[in-house]
């Protein structure tokens, strides 16, 4: 047709055979019925489009009950006790008040040094680590270097121990999650040791004169 010559040009009828076929990613409902019974092809648009195809993605459901716990018992690594665990076996105040170790029980000022005592025989120093050890954060070199254990096993200070740790809100915790735990039978005691801070105002003295 396009080289005939100009004489047989007539009027031409021109046909676009266009598909009527839509795609299923854009044919949402499709073919519904209109009110007067006519197929009415429905166009999703592209806000619905880009909110189709693999589906709507929404974030999983987090719930807080659950990182609460995570938070309770992952913050402390596994080689130490948990929170749990130190809830379960330690006395309540009035089953304390019941034993005569914590008569008059004072927790004593506040420092980054515990003492505690009434601690069984068969106590060692692990045993200690174990329950202290979850107050220290051992991936740092100047908290690990802080905390400090040591367990008395002779003399007048048997069953007693004295712990750093790294500050006094570590020790402040400690003393009030560890106070009354019974370890072998025997409750401890548990209180800021008084001979923290006064030492080191001795050490002072004696530089002066």
């Amino acid at each position: 047709d396009v080289f005939e010559q100009p004489q047989h040009v007539g009027h031409k009828k021109i046909e676009f055979h266009i598909n009527t076929e839509i795609p299923a990613v854009l044919q949402i409902n499709s073919e519904k019925e209109d009110k007067n019974g006519k197929r009415v092809y429905l166009y999703a648009t592209t806000e619905e489009i880009n909110n189709t195809g693999f589906g709507r993605m929404f974030p999983a459901p987090s719930s807080n009950d659950k990182m609460e716990t995570e938070e309770e018992d992952d913050e402390i690594p596994s080689e130490f006790i948990s929170r749990k665990h130190l809830e379960k076996n330690r006395l309540s105040r009035e089953e304390m008040e019941k034993y005569s170790v914590f008569k008059n029980y004072e927790p004593g000022d506040p420092n980054c040094r515990i003492y505690v005592k009434n601690l069984a025989k068969q106590v060692q120093e692990k045993d200690l680590k174990f329950i202290f050890g979850r107050y220290v954060d051992f991936q740092s070199e100047v908290e690990r270097n802080m905390f400090d254990i040591r367990l008395m096993k002779e003399g007048r200070m048997k069953g007693q121990a004295f712990i750093g740790l790294p500050n006094e809100k570590a020790a402040a915790k400690a003393l009030k999650e560890a106070n009354g735990y019974v370890l072998f039978e025997k409750p401890m005691v548990v209180q800021f040791a008084r001979s923290a801070r006064p030492k080191q105002d001795a050490n002072e003295g004696k530089r002066k004169k």
